[in-house]
């Protein structure tokens, strides 16, 4: 299709139809920068375009291409002042950059052509919230009282409003709702607010509403199962879950299910309900098993998630997903030779798995001495996903252990920078308090434990560095476990 769009805009240069439709596939091929001159002449010609659809996929083009399509539009914007699309585009790409008064000037040329126009006046209330400004939806406001049927722009402002005032978000919910009253989005929405903002019996409400309308129903089902374990109510909590089927929810609600009947005690009916669901889904049954295996494995039942995992390979000896699973509980029980066969017959399989590659170079610089073999694996792994901040961390622990510390730092960082984690928070520190930066190193390891101060890792590094003038909460679990474990 574009090549035969090529031909005729080549065949028919002025031809509006031709450009207009060479532009749409330039555009969904990614090539927005060279679908402008086609939109370009179009405008030209009085028609009316739509400017900020080659923003699509911004994110995704390269630098040159940003900065390309961005010295288009500021030409086209100079060149044609009064097509507020234009100026729309300019805008919505100024405030990608963080360019926030020149936006807002570009948004008010907009006004000053269309004072009701929707995209800007959204834009204009995204921006003045991030800039803190004390009334960022005043003119959103505005049009819908001139226009309160205008159930985009109010859809819109109830979204935005989630983030800063949930009772007023709710009100513009409700009357979307009102307006909508058979809308299952809208119910949904309003179920969730009110569950976020303590009304269980207003978010009840909504979710049977859904059930009644058949809409929405896997959801309503699940976080009615919610509620009921949020209030105690165990029976109902089990019944709701049961109720979702094959869906977005459907491992969450087995989950909590899950959970549930492990935290009873009942682990015949656990193992025995997940039997069932995979009699019923067959198509799931390699997921079912790792779910089974990885809730008990969470609740401290490391063997009896390695029977489950056990059984299941042998089923399905061929999985990948499975054999990993068994790589890392094994992990837990110091059984490293398990451990490695299953990792390198997993990379044997899968010479580009740069997960089970890292997960051993890891396992091997942290439980063993055989650091040179584990700079090996990661660094192949590294290779193949160089910006994957799990194999930062296994670099820069391993290159510790070598006594590397510069440039273990230096892995380090660039993993924290990218992934604040309370087990890279640990190596990091250790490798910063024995390199002689204590104050920076204290100042990592207190920021990791306002957001975890439970984590084992965490908390057995520093009592092992015998760190002190840290608030510390009592070490659970097995002691040695300063790198955490092989999964990151």
């Amino acid at each position: 299709a574009l090549a035969a769009a090529q031909l005729w805009v080549e065949l028919e240069p002025d031809n509006l139809e031709a450009n207009n439709t060479l532009a749409i596939l330039l555009i969904r091929q990614g090539r927005n920068v060279q679908a402008l001159p086609h939109f370009a002449l179009l405008a030209r010609a009085g028609e009316e375009v739509n400017f900020p659809t080659l923003l699509n996929d911004f994110e995704q083009l390269g630098p040159r291409q940003q900065a390309e399509l961005t010295q288009g539009v500021e030409s086209l914007a100079q060149e044609m002042p009064d097509n507020e699309q234009v100026l729309l585009t300019l805008a919505m790409i100024q405030a990608e950059g963080g360019q926030f008064d020149a936006a807002l000037a570009s948004l008010h040329q907009v006004f000053e052509l269309q004072p009701d126009q929707n995209q800007a006046a959204l834009l204009e209330a995204k921006i003045l919230m991030a800039q803190g400004a004390p009334e960022p939806f005043a003119r959103l406001q505005r049009m819908l009282a001139a226009n309160p049927e205008d159930t985009q722009v109010r859809l819109q402002y109830a979204r935005m409003l989630t983030a800063t005032d949930l009772a007023a978000a709710q009100e513009q919910f409700e009357v979307l709702s009102a307006q909508s009253p058979r809308n299952g989005d809208l119910l949904l929405s309003l179920a969730l607010l009110s569950r976020e903002s303590g009304d269980t019996a207003a978010a009840k409400d909504y979710l049977r509403q859904l059930l009644a309308l058949e809409q929405h129903v896997d959801e309503a089902h699940y976080y009615l199962g919610r509620l009921a374990e949020e209030d105690g109510e165990r029976q109902s909590a089990i019944y709701e879950y049961k109720q979702v089927d094959e869906g977005r929810e459907f491992i969450a609600a087995n989950g909590r299910l899950g959970l549930i009947l492990i935290n009873s005690g009942e682990l015949d009916e656990y193992h025995a309900h997940f039997e069932h669901l995979r009699s019923k889904y067959p198509d799931r049954t390699e997921q079912l098993y790792g779910v089974e295996a990885d809730l008990l494995a969470r609740e401290n039942e490391v063997t009896a998630a390695l029977r489950v995992i056990n059984t299941a390979l042998e089923k399905m000896p061929q999985s990948t997903a499975l054999r990993y699973a068994r790589a890392m509980l094994v992990e837990q029980q110091g059984d490293l030779v398990l451990l490695e066969s299953d990792l390198r017959r997993i990379i044997r399989e899968e010479p580009d798995n740069a997960t089970a590659m890292n997960a051993l170079g890891y396992t091997l610089a942290n439980r063993t001495q055989r650091y040179e073999e584990a700079h090996q694996l990661i660094s192949q792994a590294l290779a193949l996903e160089p910006d994957e901040p799990a194999i930062l961390d296994s670099m820069g622990w391993v290159l510790y252990r070598m006594n590397r510390n510069e440039e273990a730092l230096d892995y380090l960082t660039r993993a924290y920078a990218a992934f604040p984690d309370p087990e890279v928070a640990a190596h990091l520190g250790e490798v910063l308090w024995v390199s002689g930066d204590t104050g920076k190193a204290i100042q990592v390891w207190q920021g990791a434990l306002l957001k975890a101060p439970d984590n084992v890792v965490l908390v057995e590094t520093l009592q092992r560095l015998e760190v002190t003038g840290l608030q510390l909460p009592p070490l659970e679990g097995p002691p040695g476990t300063a790198g955490g474990d092989a999964a990151h």
